[in-house]
């Protein structure tokens, strides 16, 4: 390879474009975003990821709010390059053959990251084996177990043979990756094989970083620890066992963390919360961001082009948005609010309006963030709307297929919205994905986030609304606690919690509360009665928060921090 390559990413997904279905929500769009943003200041990395040639999955639904599930067909040598270089790893007694897809990020300047997807769909494996790297997570815990050993181990092996000899520093974007450490680990035995235990694993500490994405338990992969053992055999289950394993599971956060030498949360709260999740380790915090020129609409590309040349280059620019004139603000956002319109009536014939205030809430649906939250008193949101203003709501969101409780959060927005129809208009888009993100996030008037606290670790939606000037309303929580001036770059459903609290489903009703106080007395007559002083707000959120929370200023803090301290 002609330029030296010292930062291996691995990622169980990345979102790299709209039609490469390898990502499923925020974990997979960060590390997308992270890689473009290396690529923009020249970062010498490298992203390793599986294929998935079944996606996650597409996502259909009936007039019930029923989410069906499909494979994704899309054609994987339409989009990405087969090198002839191979690996192997054995996973359950089997020899696992990999080969690997490239797909090649460039920066602004032209600077390339190349990532590389792994693929065991190859004649000379097992029949069940060839499936490993079929779905995005998918399957039971054997299934992902592998998927892990492959991501991991397989990983640094292909990289290995693909010639990266130089890598320094292995980045771990979540626990999916974790058992990279234990291919490191066994390079250091054969290349010191005097060498203790302590000294191997603070050879694997030098090189690994781990970032920790999520305080809800489910985030945090475990596995039986004789099923790991079966799959992996390898020593060091029974040779460092406090280091791999707790109560007879191998839980894939710990060995990331015991075999890092910098380990982060996603934003100051969150490495707050992890640290009283995890206290026996030095956790430190780097607040994510988005990739400011994947999600700027078009007319706003265009804006900040005429009035802020080079913002592509330095984000931090996106301050000077306060000189741009309003008439040109509010008419870049009217015409991203058209487009979104237009393709909404296309998609479910709901007939919205342009000229109506729109409320945005689109992402993976769970029930921790509660995206039902609004509808908790149906008649109330029926007199905000005949007394502030008239208002409609668009919603996007994957239920993972094996979540009832989200499928059920999906089934409940529907009965609400058949409930609202005369007054309010609710529309729920199937197949979220990268392109409606980037419509949605552009073009509704309102951000709306409500999860119960601390649950979510950052969130970045709110981050791709604000680079097209779009407010959040939003608990205070992850990202938020640092982004919220109220009524200057959007308002605040409550007053978050502290780190030792948790909400619960006890909690909605006054949260409920809080967030028809803030449309009633401050949003909705905000955009209808004083126009001005709404495009005002406009600015303030992408001069204050644009310019800040974006994937150019977090991988900055990566490299500063993590990288090359």
């Amino acid at each position: 390879m002609p330029v030296e390559r010292t930062v291996a990413y691995f990622s169980m997904e990345i979102g790299l474009q709209q039609d490469i279905p390898t990502y499923s929500g925020g974990l997979g769009v960060l590390a997308g975003d992270t890689i473009r943003s290396a690529a923009d200041l020249s970062v010498p990395m490298v992203g390793v990821t599986l294929l998935y040639d079944q996606g996650y999955f597409y996502q259909k639904l009936d007039e019930q709010g029923n989410q069906i599930e499909e494979p994704v067909q899309w054609s994987v040598d339409d989009f990405l390059q087969k090198v002839p270089q191979t690996t192997a790893l054995t996973i359950g007694g089997r020899e696992v053959h990999l080969r690997a897809w490239k797909y090649d990020v460039f920066g602004v300047d032209g600077f390339c990251v190349p990532v590389f997807l792994l693929d065991s769909n190859l004649e000379e494996n097992h029949p069940d084996d060839r499936h490993i790297t079929s779905s995005l997570y998918g399957g039971d815990d054997a299934y992902r177990f592998c998927q892990e050993m492959v991501l991991g181990i397989g990983g640094v092996r292909m990289l290995q043979a693909l010639g990266f000899q130089d890598i320094r520093h292995h980045h771990m974007n979540e626990g999916h990756a974790s058992l990279l450490t234990i291919e490191l680990l066994e390079r250091a035995k054969q290349q010191n094989p005097r060498a203790g235990a302590g000294a191997l694993v603070e050879n694997v500490r030098k090189q690994c970083v781990f970032t920790t994405h999520t305080p809800v338990p489910a985030g945090h992969d475990r596995f039986p620890l004789d099923l790991a053992k079966r799959l992996m055999n390898h020593p060091v289950f029974d040779e460092m066992p406090e280091m791999v394993s707790e109560s007879g599971m191998v839980n894939m956060t710990l060995i990331g963390m015991n075999f890092s030498n910098y380990i982060n949360g996603v934003a100051k709260l969150h490495g707050e919360v992890s640290r009283s999740m995890f206290p026996e380790y030095a956790i430190h915090s780097i607040t994510n961001g988005v990739h400011s020129a994947t999600w700027t609409a078009e007319s706003f590309t265009r804006l900040f082009d005429a009035y802020i040349p080079g913002w592509k280059r330095d984000c931090h620019g996106l301050r000077h948005a306060l000189k741009i004139p309003k008439s040109d603000i509010w008419d870049a956002h009217f015409t991203a609010k058209e487009t979104l319109i237009r393709v909404i009536n296309r998609e479910t014939n709901l007939g919205l309006d342009a000229d109506v205030f729109t409320i945005g809430f689109a992402r993976r649906s769970a029930t921790y963030k509660r995206a039902d939250l609004i509808f908790h008193d149906i008649e109330r949101l029926k007199n905000i709307a005949k007394k502030s203003g008239r208002f409609q709501i668009i919603y996007a969101g994957k239920a993972h297929p094996k979540d009832e409780g989200g499928k059920e959060i999906i089934r409940r927005i529907h009965r609400a919205a058949k409930q609202l129809k005369d007054v309010i208009n609710v529309a729920y888009v199937a197949n979220y994905d990268m392109g409606l993100g980037k419509l949605l996030t552009s073009g509704v008037d309102l951000w709306l986030n409500t999860p119960l606290c601390p649950r979510e670790a950052s969130g970045t939606s709110g981050m791709k609304a604000a680079h097209n000037g779009v407010p959040s309303l939003s608990v205070m929580d992850g990202w938020w606690v640092e982004g919220c001036i109220e009524g200057v770059t959007g308002w605040a459903v409550g007053n978050g919690c502290a780190v030792g609290e948790e909400e619960t489903e006890a909690d909605n009703a006054q949260d409920a509360d809080r967030l028809y106080e803030k449309l009633e007395h401050n949003i909705i007559p905000l955009y209808y009665r004083n126009r001005d002083g709404f495009v005002s707000m406009m600015q303030q959120i992408i001069a204050l928060n644009a310019s800040h929370f974006n994937t150019q200023r977090m991988v900055q803090e990566y490299v500063s921090h993590a990288y090359f301290r």
